[in-house]
């Protein structure tokens, strides 16, 4: 991974800090009353995944950069932190214009925060991007069933958008796992695959068991989620043909290694112009 990358993604993140994600005036806020006793769970419960102060994120960050002499990786986190707040922000707005109560705690959510901290004290980033992406990872294959089970148009909108900046946030972390992962021997690479994919399937499974009724009506069984799942795993975690620098010293010394990569969804929407990214201004969002 070469220092560019980086500063790639800081102006991403700087650009669209500028520009944050709204829902434009207009969309069908029907919600059916059968359609806001489905959800309303299960889309509080998310919510509450999103408010995160993120200083656990940003302080294995620090202790990153400053080792690997990547500064600019202190700002990407602030504002990845910044536009993951700004989405429950979003949702909780929608959930107070549709009288949907919120959590105030989730047992998975208490789960979740105590697996990242943990994270953050055994391995610091790596590890606490490897629980990150999961979360983001399956976060896209329910959103995209939200988005299906009702016939709001307002969240049909609003999940879009959760999905395109989700996608690029994947597009950003799966570089960096597989940088980092580069670096190691051929046989620690592969436990550190199946120890991830064991845990992500386990994650996927109970997202599964506790918001079925909303991905049932968005048309997955078990099985098909978890597939589903799988697929966006191996996607952005085990690309075909990759070969990438041996390990992100080059990034610190300046030289741009030789890789091969191939192109994932994340890297395509990092390109495109985010759609209903500021609902004020007709300006082109392209990088």
């Amino acid at each position: 991974m070469s220092p560019v990358n980086f500063e790639i993604w800081l102006n991403h993140f700087e650009y669209h800090a500028g520009h944050p994600r709204c829902v434009p005036h207009g969309p069908s806020d029907l919600l059916k009353p059968d359609q806001r006793r489905l959800i309303a769970g299960s889309i509080a419960t998310f919510q509450l995944g999103k408010q995160s102060d993120g200083r656990t994120l940003l302080r294995a960050a620090q202790v990153f950069a400053h080792r690997r002499r990547i500064p600019a990786l202190v700002r990407i986190t602030e504002l990845f932190i910044r536009e993951q707040q700004g989405h429950a922000v979003l949702l909780r707005t929608f959930m107070e214009d549709h009288h949907i109560a919120f959590k105030r705690a989730d047992w998975t959510d208490r789960v979740f925060r105590l697996a990242r901290r943990l994270a953050q004290r055994l391995a610091g980033l790596e590890l606490y991007i490897h629980l990150l992406i999961s979360a983001e990872l399956i976060g896209i294959v329910y959103y995209r069933t939200l988005e299906a089970a009702t016939d709001c148009r307002r969240l049909k909108v609003l999940c879009r958008g959760l999905v395109a900046d989700e996608l690029v946030h994947v597009g950003f972390e799966s570089q960096l796992l597989l940088a980092l992962r580069a670096g190691r021997a051929a046989r620690v690479q592969a436990l550190v695959r199946l120890a991830h994919r064991a845990f992500f399937a386990g994650t996927a499974g109970v997202v599964w068991l506790t918001h079925r009724s909303v991905l049932r009506q968005g048309g997955y069984g078990a099985r098909s989620f978890l597939r589903v799942c799988l697929s966006q795993y191996a996607f952005h975690l085990e690309p075909v043909n990759v070969t990438l620098a041996s390990s992100l010293q080059s990034a610190s010394r300046g030289s741009a290694p030789s890789h091969r990569r191939r192109t994932t969804i994340g890297d395509t929407a990092l390109q495109m112009s985010p759609t209903f990214r500021n609902c004020s201004s007709s300006r082109s969002n392209r990088l």
